[in-house]
This record gives structure tokens, sequence and C-alpha cells, in this order.
């Protein structure tokens, strides 16, 4: 659907106001224009200048939307200039999603470029804590106020990496039981078949939120909020709506440039995204909520977010509460009419 700036910047401004945050993973895309973005604002000589809208966009996209997902955060350590730059460019009520560096993440580095000479060879400091506190919590200390939640992306392990789920959960328990307190983490998880009470108890015992995620080899969004345990933090839920499961990233990328419009809906996430919306409200205000949403799903994060929003105005309750057990009952909100309204997780939705 058709992104109403306007609208959408009243919607996020007040569901922040009750502790869901939604935005989208990175913000710096050209097909953006005559959306979320007005060309004028960086023009040099008449032509807009990439330079400038790289560096100043952001002011822009938080003149609208209350979080971001910052994905730079992932492929190196960052500064203390660079996240002091991003927080000058937001209002106070605006929150931060960071990737965790890879350097702690990637047991193994795969065989790309950018790695130089590691490609191909182990990571002496996977999952390294006093390397995360050093690195990468010391620079975040002047910003954070404005951190919603520190994301720790884990790449899809093979056998060759762990032989069963338990393994990685050892190591993981170990790590997580190392990083210092009080920061909102949350662990992203690649493996499906690692998606049981083991995994969700660890992360429960200390604090940790699981990242649902929409990704190539994960099972959808709504699959994942279905699952006992799996709201490992009653106090901090995340989600990032990546890929369609199934479809690789690079095709995605190939079939979605520029990312100026919707060019394929995918009817379960918006309704998982709604989902989402509708819980953290009803959970509100001692939850704290973020949802992500790439342009690599649908083709246009702008539109997507528009048609999540738009999809909690619309799923009518079913049955009354009373008459539904426990385990299938729906999450309620209230539409703009005051009625009720309800989206059943795992459910066909309305």
């Amino acid at each position: 659907m058709a992104f109403d700036r306007e609208a959408i910047k009243q919607r996020a401004a007040g569901l922040a106001a009750k502790g869901v945050f939604i935005g989208t993973s990175s913000w710096k895309y050209e097909g953006w224009f005559g959306q979320l973005y007005t060309p004028a604002r960086y023009e040099y000589r008449g032509k807009v200048a990439k330079t400038r809208f790289q560096r100043d966009c952001l002011s822009e996209y938080a003149e609208v939307f209350k979080t971001v997902c910052v994905d730079a955060a992932y492929y190196d350590f960052p500064r203390r200039e660079y996240l002091q730059g991003l927080a000058d460019q937001v209002p106070e009520d605006f929150r931060f999603g960071l990737k965790v560096t890879d350097a702690i993440t990637i047991k193994k580095f795969p065989n790309l470029d950018r790695f130089g000479a590691k490609a191909g060879q182990a990571n002496p400091d996977f999952l390294n804590a006093d390397l995360f506190a050093t690195a990468f919590l010391t620079p975040c200390e002047q910003v954070r106020e404005k951190l919603g939640v520190l994301m720790f992306e884990s790449s899809r392990f093979h056998t060759r990496d762990y032989e069963h789920g338990r393994d990685f959960v050892r190591d993981l328990d170990a790590f997580l039981g190392k990083l210092p307190k009080g920061w909102p983490y949350g662990v992203e998880m690649r493996n499906r078949a690692w998606l049981r009470d083991e995994y969700f108890g660890c992360l429960a015992r200390h604090g940790v939120a699981h990242v649902l995620n929409s990704w190539d080899a994960m099972p959808p969004v709504s699959e994942q909020m279905a699952l006992p345990g799996s709201r490992t933090n009653p106090e901090l839920v995340a989600a990032r709506f990546l890929l369609k499961p199934g479809r690789k990233y690079e095709d995605a990328v190939k079939a979605f440039q520029p990312y100026d419009r919707t060019q394929e809906v995918n009817e379960e996430a918006r309704k998982a995204g709604a989902a989402m919306i509708i819980e953290g409200e009803r959970y509100e205000p001692r939850r704290k909520t973020y949802i992500y949403v790439d342009n690599r799903l649908e083709g246009n994060a702008l539109e997507t977010i528009s048609a999540m929003l738009e999809r909690t105005s619309v799923v009518a309750v079913e049955q009354p509460l009373s008459q539904l057990p426990l385990s299938s009952r729906p999450l309620v909100s209230v539409g703009p009419l005051g009625r009720p309204f309800a989206f059943r997780l795992g459910g066909s939705g309305g």
C-alpha cells in the first residue's frame, strides 16, 4: 500500500510512546525519494549530492520513525565518533538497534574478499566476551540512552561448527554469563532446528531476547512466535523481517532494487508484524518491542510497514476471549473506532 508520510509519522510516534518501535533495516536508500526523503534537501548545483544524502538523511528519517537498525556495526567495531554522529541527528526519544560486529559472532570466517587472509580460517575471537565489552560496548557508553537492542546475529552453523545444537547452547550460555549486565541484548539464530527449549531456556536465564527473524532457511516469524518460550525476555522483544523464507539474499537484491515500490506481497510477514505491534501495545509500558523491516522482504520497507500498521486495524475478533483456551487466545488491540481487534498467533488471520 502507499506510504503516507504524515500518517506513519503520527502512528510511529504513538506506538513508540507505548514502547513499540517500528522502523527499517538501514536507511540510506535513494529509492525512497518522494516517499520518505525530499530530494531538494540534498541538492548541490541542481542535482542530489550522494555524499550529502548519505551523511544527512538520518535526520529526515527520524522525523518519521523512532528507531532504525544500524547494519554497519556488523562489519566493523563502531567508533565513538560514528555513534555520536548518529545520535546527534535524532531526537531524544529515538532508539537504535545495533547488530553486534561479526568478529564476535562468526565461528569461521567465510571465503569473502573482505576477510582477506582470515577467509576460511577459524575465528579465535568467536564469542569473546572481553573483546565485546572493550571493542563494542565501550564506544556505545556515550550513546547508551539511545540504544534499544544489541543483536548478536549468527550465520547458519554447520555440522563442522557444531555437531549438535546443544553444543552451541553450551558455548552461548558461557558467553552470555560473562557479558556486562544492564544492556538490552538479543540473539538472532539462523538454525531452525535449534529453536528448542534448551536454546530458549538459555536466553531466558540471562534475560536475553530471541530476535524473531524472517530469513532464507528460517521458519516464518509467525511460526517462531507460536513456539513455547520464544519470548525469552518479558521486557524486550525484537524482530527483523529480512527475507521471504526460501529466498536467497542475492536473489532478493537482484529482484527488488532500487527498492522504490512493493514488488511482492508477503502476507504472512505482514500479519506477523501486525501481531507483534498488537502484542507490544498489550504489554506496554513494561515491555519494549523493536520491529525492523528490510527492503529485501517485499521490495520497499516503507510500504511494508504501512501495510503492517494497517493490518492492526482490520483483524477482527472471531470469538470472545473467555471462550478460547489460554494457549490460543488472540492478542487484543483497539481499533480506530474503539472496537477490539485481535490476531491469533499461528492462525490464518482474518
